[in-house]
């Protein structure tokens, strides 16, 4: 057996995380390892990887004791994490984001000196490998978030593994990318690699692995061999023990006939050209599109953050001129990014500051008064309740320490918090477990049900269909196709992502489309 866990428990203080976890993994074989955030998933992982040591229990490796008390030491004995949290130096380059661990070397005049002609060429060989055709010598915070996602990979390689952790390793890669890297691991497990593949997409861990292991609440609940009986909802009830019916949640209510939003003509140099649609009170709207087909860069457009050349925009008839966040805020229109570690959170603070920032003006009688932090307290609790976050403390817990769902709970709150009227949302359940993606769900629901409107934009087709009244696909910089809820059909919005006609995708054919 290559890889044996045997009664592994971990404790941080009087908290038990991990309860006497057994597992074995065959060499070259694929294991899909799920379960809802906070399962375990990453503390075992960690474990295996160096970074934490277990409480108790024992590790064998190819039938020898295996004590990693380090990540070298982990990579020492040939495992490599591919890390959800990109592990990269943006200010360094490709090659030395490669070589952060050692350059090969040559001497001369027997005074060692770095080889940096080999150094290109192994970085090279290893962009290749992950289908990465870009100048090893570009900074890494120039790329795009699936290029770095790609280095990432590209850089577990480089020690040459046998054995390699992927956390969620595809959800900032293109459809064409992500179809790449599961030939990658096939191949690597070929050349008898062996994989732990993390992900809450079961369909790609049911696609890959040859065994399944499914975590709740710091314990292994069950595995699957790819020869048993079983179904997607097996390891559903399994991940969160209960059923979960009506995965997406209808609605009690229809949109009105009243537009409440209006994009006209929106464009930027490159990356946007005449978009042009509308919004109506208690709709959910949503945008389908490739990575880099304009939708992010749209939102982020109307939000103000990275403003269009030209094009208005009209809010309750209103026109909005020079959009600002601050702006947006006043009119009560939140706006939860894609990357909620960047734009979204202040990791290091309170859970407690981070919902009330967007509110604190609202419980201040004025300019220069004293926030009411009573009430304010008193709905924060409200909120995140209704939201569900997982927290020991409010005030004494940091964002950092929560799961991605939770976290992605406290953005929401923090925009919920300020009773919006329009919700514009950029992949809201990235990288979050099937639990924590229902609960959203019904929260937007009853939300609109209440009167809010929602911009929702998803690269899952599936997602898209399960909560919109309407679907607007995008390609190149502008909106090709228009969908109605009756009409939802994942194979024709696909297909009008990857093939859209000139007359489809004719700027003033959209325009009239759109808003007649």
């Amino acid at each position: 057996m290559f890889l044996e866990l045997q009664h592994i428990t971990k404790k941080f203080d009087d908290v038990t995380v991990l309860k006497d976890i057994n597992l074995e993994l065959k060499k070259g074989y694929i294991l899909g390892l799920i379960g809802e955030n906070g399962a375990g998933k990453s503390t075992l992982m960690n474990i295996l990887g160096g970074i934490h040591q277990p409480s108790g229990g024992r590790i064998l490796l190819e039938g020898r004791s295996f004590s990693p008390m380090s990540a070298t030491d982990a990579i020492r004995a040939g495992i490599s994490f591919v890390h959800q949290e990109l592990n990269l130096f943006y200010n360094l380059s490709i090659l030395e984001n490669l070589h952060i661990t050692g350059f090969p070397e040559k001497k001369f005049a027997g005074i060692p000196y770095i080889d940096l002609k080999t150094a290109k060429k192994n970085t090279e060989n290893l962009l290749n490998a992950v289908g990465l055709s870009i100048d090893p010598l570009k900074k890494v915070g120039e790329l795009s978030s699936a290029q770095k996602q790609l280095v990432e990979i590209a850089k577990a390689l480089s020690t040459s593994p046998r054995l390699i952790i992927f956390d969620e390793p595809k959800t900032s890669l293109t459809r064409h990318e992500a179809d790449n890297l599961f030939k990658l691991i096939q191949a690597l497990r070929s050349q008898q690699i062996t994989i732990i593949y993390i992900s809450h997409n079961l369909d790609d861990v049911i696609q890959l692995a040859d065994q399944i292991a499914v975590m709740r609440d710091g314990v292994l609940i069950n595995t699957y061999n790819r020869d048993d009986n079983f179904g997607v909802s097996d390891i559903i009830n399994d991940m969160i023990g209960r059923e979960i019916n009506n995965f997406y949640p209808a609605r009690k209510t229809t949109p009105e006939d009243s537009a409440v939003f209006q994009a006209v003509g929106l464009c930027k140099k490159g990356l946007l050209n005449n978009i042009t649609f509308n919004l109506k009170k208690k709709e959910v709207l949503g945008f389908y599109g490739l990575v880099g087909s304009g939708r992010s860069e749209m939102a982020r457009a109307i939000y103000g953050l990275d403003p269009f050349d030209s094009g208005s925009i009209i809010w309750k008839n209103q026109e909005v001129t020079h959009p600002s966040p601050a702006r947006w805020i006043k009119n009560k229109v939140a706006f939860l990014t894609e990357d909620r570690g960047e734009d979204g959170l202040l990791a290091e603070d309170s859970i407690e500051k981070n919902i009330a920032l967007a509110s604190l003006p609202n419980y201040s009688p004025g300019p220069g008064s004293i926030i009411n932090w009573e009430k304010l307290r008193d709905h924060i609790l409200e909120t995140a309740k209704a939201t569900k976050i997982k927290y020991h403390s409010l005030t004494e817990q940091t964002v950092e320490v929560l799961s991605g769902g939770n976290q992605q709970k406290v953005i929401l709150s923090k925009w919920l918090l300020l009773e919006p009227e329009l919700l514009i949302i950029d992949e809201p359940t990235k990288g979050i477990d099937i639990g924590a993606k229902h609960d959203i769900y019904e929260l937007v629901n009853k939300q609109v049900e209440n009167g809010m409107s929602v911009i929702m934009i998803s690269s899952e087709i599936e997602e898209l269909i399960g909560l919109c009244d309407r679907i607007l696909v995008m390609k190149q910089g502008t909106i090709s196709n228009e969908f109605y809820k009756h009409d939802f059909k994942r194979s024709a919005i696909l297909e009008a992502a990857l093939h859209s006609t000139e007359e489809e995708a004719s700027p003033e054919r959209t325009t009239e489309k759109i808003l007649s």
